[in-house]
């Protein structure tokens, strides 16, 4: 759209505009010539502005994931104008000011972390691998504190807001007020005293979930991308960033230092970027691996979990699903009570007495007739959470069980509540998915049992193996911190695992070996096309008529297109196409000469299902 102001507006500058009946906020583009037509005046600016870097990252955003400009933008934070840094564009009074020196305490670095830190402080962006329990987080707060004495800021990523409690605690400890979390539950009040913060130069440091990547904080020094292994930091929602890869871009475009780090790093960032690692755990603590049968939680289960307990110590375990997210299917006809609305099993929550599609929410009371063939009763299978607990409950008395879902655990306190009753001993177990693997660090865990690892290492994904593997590792490193400690894995692969125990490194050399002969990424390029609509024949004609425009591209591959794994969500229709290419520049250059309008594209995908 194209408006008339009589003040000069650059562009960044965040307006109100009348449009149709209505006024819209809207961002200014650029400056052009009047046009032969008429223009409405813009009717007021908002004294908020984006500046150069963010203009010129939502435009690569918008472009390289394939959404709006609009969509793209709106993944920022503005600036306050005057306070604003050098590379905004708005003309202001306000001269960039260095947010200031501070002096603060750093962590004592063992010989070894030392090594590591004076290592990292000579490279623009390189990858942390550290095994777990070896003091990444205090390699972490010194490279912080190093910034904030240059009068630098500092933005730290983690993969999910369970992690959060505990790493604010510890940042907390050397930063005081200068640091603030920053993630989807912080209500909007607390969201505006971070921003007046940052504005005054008090906050200093960012921490939180991907959305932290877009605050508008000046003079960042350093962007700390922790986890990076985990697929949280790719959205499933346009735009489809992915925020690891969006740090290294932004640190690139601001002079930023950036750091990747994991204790089970992913193929590709082990493959393009420089490694530091650290090899040895801060205590190392004997840790016994002991491999078992089943897929549901047998006596070997229950009598470890009994022994620990009774020992007075901690255990945790993981199970790849949540709630009693199982589904109902009839013995006689083989068939999964499906939702009416989309083509996946109704997930049984039985606490609740209901039954909920996990992919349009829509719920209905638990059903005992199988609506095929009539026959009755329908029996569930694949144990969750709430199920687990139980039978846990039921079998070992006087176990408290802190359960750790998405189920149960929906804001920041509720998660403060669960880990602080689990801290103070109050809770035995710590039950739940993927949520568990996320860098907690309680001493008093001395078991941990690892569920479902066959159910992760049989999904349609070429990057199956490295999740369960990486998974295993990452379950069992939240216990044995502070004592010796065991770990039971269920699987009926337990020699596939074995190989790997002892050295992540060894499995991540073998894998690129299998990347690279199967075609995959590093060593290319994937993109998924999604197609959905509410008529089936409407959804395969867009699909096909893709496939024909895709085929003129000869430097592609069409891997494979057809129904989506799920065929049905919310009454629609889903079909998707999978390419491939060498590189990037010819899946783009084909992408973007395709008829966008009734597709989404998912570059650089993670989610295959």
């Amino acid at each position: 759209m194209t408006y008339f102001s009589r003040q000069t507006l650059d562009a960044g500058s965040i307006i109100s505009v009348p449009l149709k009946s209505t006024q819209k906020d809207a961002v200014v583009v650029k400056e052009v010539e009047k046009p032969d037509f008429e223009t409405a005046e813009i009717v007021s600016a908002s004294g908020k502005a984006y500046n150069t870097v963010q203009m010129e990252i939502a435009k690569f955003i918008s472009e390289y994931y394939f959404s709006s400009f609009s969509e793209a933008i709106s993944l920022f934070l503005p600036y306050a104008v005057g306070c604003c840094p050098m590379t905004t564009p708005l003309k202001t009074d306000h001269e960039k000011q260095p947010c200031g020196v501070v002096g603060v305490q750093h962590p004592t670095l063992t010989t070894i972390q030392q090594k590591a830190y004076a290592q990292l402080l000579k490279k623009d962006k390189a990858l942390l691998f550290g095994v777990t329990g070896s003091g990444k987080t205090e390699i972490f707060i010194s490279l912080m504190a190093k910034m904030l004495e240059e009068g630098k800021t500092s933005i730290f990523l983690m993969p999910e807001i369970s992690l959060s409690p505990q790493m604010e605690k510890r940042l907390k400890v050397y930063f005081g007020d200068t640091v603030a979390m920053w993630h989807s539950k912080i209500t909007k009040k607390k969201k505006e005293q971070i921003l007046e913060g940052i504005g005054s130069g008090t906050v200093r440091i960012i921490a939180g979930a991907r959305s932290a990547l877009f605050t508008p904080l000046k003079d960042l020094g350093l962007i700390i991308v922790d986890e990076e292994h985990d697929d949280s930091y790719k959205a499933q929602t346009r735009p489809r960033y992915h925020a690891r890869d969006v740090a290294v871009l932004m640190g690139q475009r601001l002079g930023a230092k950036v750091v990747l780090a994991s204790a089970t790093p992913s193929a590709a960032s082990y493959y393009k970027y420089d490694v530091v690692k650290l090899g040895k755990p801060y205590v190392q603590m004997k840790k016994e691996y002991r491999f078992i049968g089943g897929d549901s939680i047998n006596a070997p289960i229950l009598n470890a979990l009994q022994q620990n307990f009774a020992a007075k110590n901690q255990s945790l375990l993981f199970l790849p699903t949540r709630g009693n997210f199982k589904y109902l299917y009839c013995e006689s006809c083989g068939k999964t009570h499906l939702c009416p609305y989309c083509s996946v099993g109704m997930a049984l929550h039985r606490r609740r007495r209901h039954l909920k599609c996990h992919y349009c929410n829509f719920t209905e009371a638990i059903v005992d007739t199988c609506t095929y063939c009539g026959h009755t009763p329908l029996r569930s299978e694949r144990m969750g959470t709430q199920e687990a607990m139980e039978v846990i409950g039921n079998a070992i008395e006087g176990i408290e069980i802190e359960q750790f879902d998405r189920d149960s655990i929906g804001t920041a306190k509720q998660l403060k509540n669960a880990l602080k009753r689990f801290e103070s001993g109050e809770s035995h177990l710590l039950l739940g998915t993927q949520m568990l693997s996320k860098g907690h660090d309680y001493a008093n865990i001395t078991l941990s049992v690892i569920m479902g690892l066959d159910h992760i290492l049989g999904l349609a994904d070429y990057r199956a193996r490295e999740r369960a593997v990486s998974l295993l590792f990452q379950v069992a490193g939240r216990s044995g911190r502070a004592k010796e400690a065991q770990v039971i894995v269920q699987t009926g692969d337990a020699e596939f695992f074995k190989n790997y125990l002892h050295d992540y490194e060894d499995f991540i050399r073998d894998e690129l070996v299998f990347l690279e002969m199967a075609g995959y990424p590093p060593f290319a390029s994937l993109a998924r096309i999604l197609i959905a609509h509410k008529d089936e024949a409407k959804a395969g004609k867009i699909t096909l008529d893709t496939v024909t425009k895709l085929k003129q591209f000869g430097d592609i591959e069409i891997v494979g297109h057809g129904k989506a794994p799920v065929e049905r969500i919310a009454n629609k229709y889903r079909f998707n196409i999978l390419l491939r290419a060498k590189s990037r520049v010819p899946l783009l250059k084909a992408l973007h000469a395709v008829d966008r309008r009734e597709i989404e594209i998912d570059m650089d995908p993670v989610e295959f299902s």
